[in-house]
């Protein structure tokens, strides 16, 4: 999913991180905005393709960009004759990781994580490498959630792994998708499922525990997101029961607020002092809230504003620096508001051609991108009036989001990588 799911760098945390890198599927700032990238405007699945590369497997894992390394993960069948169903859960598979050569999209090595077949089956739209990469410029992480999350050198070197979190059983057998997040020292590792939820810190050089807190929350596909406010670092998480903050340092409960509907999949957004989590399967609600409540902030001045239609569900909003972005649902309807009073600026507003959404909206130099399942990208301004600037398609399935770097976007389809270029 991605999607679904979602490892969300903040500006300051990484601090060695570059303005050309996009180290996880929202950005190093966490909002799905590029400060820096100017991406191609017009593309087809020839026109304007710097270089197109066939990945074997399935995933909806975003690729992330580090200098000229890019990186995706994929569940590659260990038996290119087996014939079972890919969403059954019967099949043998090579959990792995690449990397390419951004500018030529040169296979530069590959790694199999692990070999396993999933003990449960997934959502017929889902496969079991859904998590994105993460990477902080020394390492480069690959979770494939109950197959355990690795550790490796930008040059492929395993240097540790953790296979010991346990067996999810999601909603539904819906399928796993969370992705971990990188936070200074430590790399986030939410586990939330039918079983006993938590969200885990570890050390993200020895892959050793630092903390780990239990979570009231049944099966939610939300990334963390790392904050700071007031000289302390939040980790935020989305949640069915509660929306929750937590201490960095330690994992202690900082504030929550209830509100949200069920199986939430969309990742907090952050930006001048407040926090935005949103949800929208069976129900609608996006709120606003400032960090530096405690306990239960329901009802408090805490929560600046709530929205309860048309809220995302399985894509995360998007946050520019005037606008809030966001779908109705998973479909093709988007609103935008004014993120200080939630006030809407245009919309609901159903966006020509889109209609089944995974993929997460990101900005780059004044332009929104929004991509459908079936491949097409509509390009709308960062502006107070709805307005198309193009439509564009890569001809396949598209649930990942893409990556915006320099003058190139990246675009992970249902079997293959695309570079497009600006030229």
């Amino acid at each position: 999913m991605r999607g679904v799911m979602v490892v969300i760098l903040v500006a300051g945390i990484c601090g060695n991180a570059l303005a050309d890198n996009w180290p996880h599927w929202r950005g190093d700032q966490g909002n799905g905005v590029s400060l820096t990238a100017k991406p191609p405007i017009k593309w087809s699945d020839t026109e304007n393709v710097k270089w197109k590369q066939e990945i074997p497997g399935q995933s909806s894992g975003s690729p992330v960009i580090w200098e000229n390394k890019l990186f995706v993960v994929s569940g590659v069948p260990a038996d290119p004759q087996d014939t079972s169903p890919p969403a059954a859960g019967k099949q043998q598979l090579n959990f792995t990781l690449f990397c390419f050569e951004k500018l030529t999209g040169k296979l530069l090595w590959k790694q199999v994580a692990v070999s396993a077949t999933p003990h449960e089956p997934t959502h017929q739209t889902n496969n079991f490498a859904a998590a994105s990469p993460c990477t902080d410029g020394e390492h480069v992480y690959a979770h494939f959630g109950s197959r355990g999350l690795y550790c490796y050198t930008l040059d492929g070197k395993l240097v540790w792994k953790r296979n010991d979190f346990g067996q999810m059983e999601t909603r539904n057998s819906f399928g796993e998708g969370s992705s971990p997040t990188i936070a200074g020292n430590m790399i986030l590792v939410p586990w939330d499922h039918e079983g006993p939820s938590s969200l885990w810190a570890l050390d993200k050089l020895t892959g050793e525990t630092i903390w780990k807190v239990e979570r009231d929350e049944p099966t939610c596909w939300a990334t963390p997101l790392v904050i700071e406010h007031a000289g302390r670092q939040q980790v935020i998480m989305n949640g069915q029961n509660q929306a929750r903050a937590y201490d960095l340092k330690t994992g202690e409960e900082l504030w929550r607020c209830g509100g949200q509907t069920q199986r939430p999949v969309a990742s907090a957004v952050f930006s001048n002092g407040k926090v935005y989590i949103g949800s929208g399967h069976r129900g609608s609600f996006l709120g606003a809230f400032l960090p530096d409540g405690q306990g239960d902030i329901a009802g408090t001045d805490k929560v600046l504003w709530t929205i309860d239609r048309d809220t995302p569900d399985i894509a995360s909003p998007l946050l520019t620096e005037k606008r809030l972005y966001f779908y109705k649902a998973k479909v093709g309807v988007i609103t935008c508001v004014d993120p200080n009073t939630g006030k809407v600026i245009y919309g609901p507003t159903r966006v020509p051609d889109l209609e089944s959404i995974y993929a997460s909206p990101i900005a780059a130099n004044g332009l929104i991108y929004l991509t459908d399942r079936n491949g097409t990208t509509v390009v709308i301004r960062d502006a107070d009036e709805f307005e198309v600037v193009a439509t564009n398609s890569v001809g396949e399935t598209v649930d990942a989001t893409p990556a915006p770097v320099d003058n190139l976007l990246f675009i992970r389809g249902e079997k293959h990588l695309f570079c497009i270029e600006n030229p």
